[in-house]
């Protein structure tokens, strides 16, 4: 005999669920396999503890610190810092000079860049350069390998006639832009010759209106750099990704994709125009990082876009560390790094069992409440119980290895509110196909119509939940971003769990005898609960047992009055009326 449609519908439905737990699984395994993931999520500061580390400004002889650049710092090392995961630092300022940076775990090199590095991003246009690139920008600000003949030419050693090296000259006339080799001089130039890449302090950045004698991050080239002609200001965005071809392909190499504002997108396409017509290295603009050049391409075509994307030395993690500092903005002023070192846990092991242990406490309130309330129904709530904490405890697993995600006490204070929204789907659920018994349908049909008058219900509710969780992980920082994040995922969850576990157990319970006939212990049993008829047009018989069962559906009805109704229905009793009058008759 075929199935029926809702049994079918029944097992698709526990198929896409199991289909998901095990590619969740599978997922955290791949994760196991490649080193960077754990079968267990990873602790935030208060649990494990960190590392903490201390940022001191470096100024000049005489210059200062105010308050409103150290709050625009934390500000700012915050985002960068988030924004690779809900890992839940602390960022505080310390003696009114200092910033205390308190990280879980030990970081790594991209996360300590993402922290101290001003990222002061420059656009300056190349006069000289000691040796050729190997990047270049077309106009759509994809990068190609420079062809035969238009190499940037090798300046490292002076000219021995001025005539043939214009660098050499004394300038006669004021330069007329950024790329006019006027703006070098003869001790500039005297300086550039003795220069030394491995002399470079990143940390000191020429003035905007001045050439700049600099080199590549690697060391290789070295350059004459004109003056600012776009700034790092005037980005507002970034983000990192793989280099495709114009076919769609992806190439391997990392890039960061710059969009610039109104501002950056004229003055940009104004450089790109000029710089597309000259020859040389002067047909470069160098991307200029902290004072180092880490990109200089040579300019094939006009980019009107404001689309620019930098090439370099980059993987996945230095090209993302560099698009968080370009998107959140530079320091105010630069730092370095003070102390490091290693701290305990602020709250430790024995609160995340109390933690725990509170929450298995309320677990078990839950379940001894659906078995006292639903009978053997409850165990359908004890079941989607255990489903829903799978599916969260691997997406949490999951987040701490894709995303840095630490879950904190507060996350686990949001994981044990969860129990209680996501038991109260279930409730919602079952008393809805309770009201259809009442009212006289069969187990089967009742197990659909309460279905879809739940569901909006269960909808509305979760959603409330959601964007309350929302709103509190956008505005929020530190511990309540992760109690947020738990709350939202569960609220998640819940949804997922009573579409395809919850109603499909109920719909194959339905067709069991055990249930479909209303066993006592079934909680699902008509007649306990007040039902005048039964489903198939089969109404109760009559005489004294369907007297005794009329006397049984009244009491129930009493229990669900209204307290108007029940006023009402005390006055009828009583047999006080009021007459038109405004007296008793």
């Amino acid at each position: 005999m075929a199935k029926s449609s809702p049994t079918k519908k029944a097992w698709r439905s526990l198929t896409w669920l199991g289909v998901i737990i095990v590619g969740l699984i599978a997922l955290n395994g791949a994760g196991v396999l490649s080193g960077g993931g754990s079968w267990t999520p990873k602790l935030a500061l208060d649990l494990e503890g960190g590392t903490q580390i201390i940022l001191a400004p470096k100024l000049e002889s005489g210059q200062t610190v105010s308050s409103e650049q150290l709050n625009q710092a934390v500000s700012i090392i915050r985002q960068r810092i988030d924004s690779a995961g809900v890992s839940e630092s602390e960022i505080n300022t310390q003696g009114g000079q200092n910033i205390v940076v308190s990280i879980p775990g030990t970081p790594d090199d991209a996360t300590l860049n993402r922290i101290q590095s001003s990222a002061k991003l420059e656009f300056r246009p190349v006069l000289v350069a000691s040796a050729p690139t190997d990047a270049s920008v077309g106009a759509d600000g994809s990068t190609e390998a420079p062809t035969d003949g238009a190499t940037a030419p090798a300046s490292d050693a002076p000219a021995t006639d001025a005539a043939a090296d214009p660098a050499a000259e004394t300038p006669t006339v004021a330069p007329t832009d950024a790329s006019d080799l006027n703006n070098i001089t003869p001790a500039l130039q005297a300086q550039f010759e003795t220069f030394q890449c491995s002399d470079i302090d990143t940390t000191i950045v020429a003035p905007a209106d001045e050439p700049l004698i600099t080199c590549e991050t690697d060391g290789t080239v070295k350059y004459i750099l004109g003056p600012v002609e776009v700034s790092g200001q005037n980005i507002s965005d970034a983000t990192n990704g793989q280099v495709t071809t114009q076919s769609g392909a992806t190439t391997g190499e990392w890039a960061v994709n710059i969009v610039f504002d109104g501002t950056g997108t004229k003055a940009f396409a104004d450089v790109t125009t000029r710089l597309s017509g000259l020859t040389g290295a002067q047909n470069q603009f160098a991307i200029v990082l902290d004072g180092s050049v880490i990109s200089a391409p040579r300019t094939l075509a006009v980019i009107t876009d404001g689309k620019p994307q930098i090439t370099g030395s980059f993987d996945q993690d230095t090209s993302k560390a560099l698009a968080d500092q370009l998107k959140f903005g530079a320091l105010p002023i630069s730092f370095t790094v003070q102390s490091q070192d290693t701290i305990s846990a602020t709250l430790g092991s024995t609160q995340l069992q109390s933690g725990l242990i509170a929450g298995l406490i309320g677990l078990i309130l839950v379940v001894l409440y659906s078995l006292a309330q639903y009978r053997l129904l409850g165990l359908v709530t004890v079941a989607s119980l255990a489903v829903a904490g799978v599916i969260t405890y691997f997406l949490i697993t999951l987040l701490s290895w894709r995303e840095g995600y630490r879950l904190s006490l507060a996350g686990v204070a949001g994981l044990i509110v969860a129990i209680g929204i996501t038991a109260d789907s279930f409730i919602v659920y079952f008393e809805r196909v309770r009201d259809e018994l009442r009212d006289g349908r069969g187990l089967v049909s009742s197990v659909e119509s309460g279905w879809r008058r739940a569901i909006r219900t269960i909808i509305a509710s979760d959603t409330v939940n959601f964007l309350a969780a929302a709103v509190l992980f956008i505005l929020a920082v530190g511990n309540v971003r992760g109690f947020a994040l738990t709350l939202g995922l569960t609220t998640l969850v819940d949804l997922l769990v009573v579409a395809l576990f919850t109603h499909p157990v109920l719909q194959l319970l339905a067709r069991t005898k055990f249930f479909g006939d209303g066993h006592k212990l079934s909680g699902l049993d008509p007649r306990a609960l007040g039902a005048v008829y039964r489903g198939r047009a089969q109404f109760q018989p009559s005489g004294e047992v369907a007297s005794r069962k009329a006397t049984s559906a009244s009491k129930e009805a009493a229990k669900r009055q209204t307290i108007a109704e029940r006023k009402a229905a005390e006055l009828v009793g009583t047999g006080s009326t009021k007459s038109t009058d405004g007296k008793d008759s």
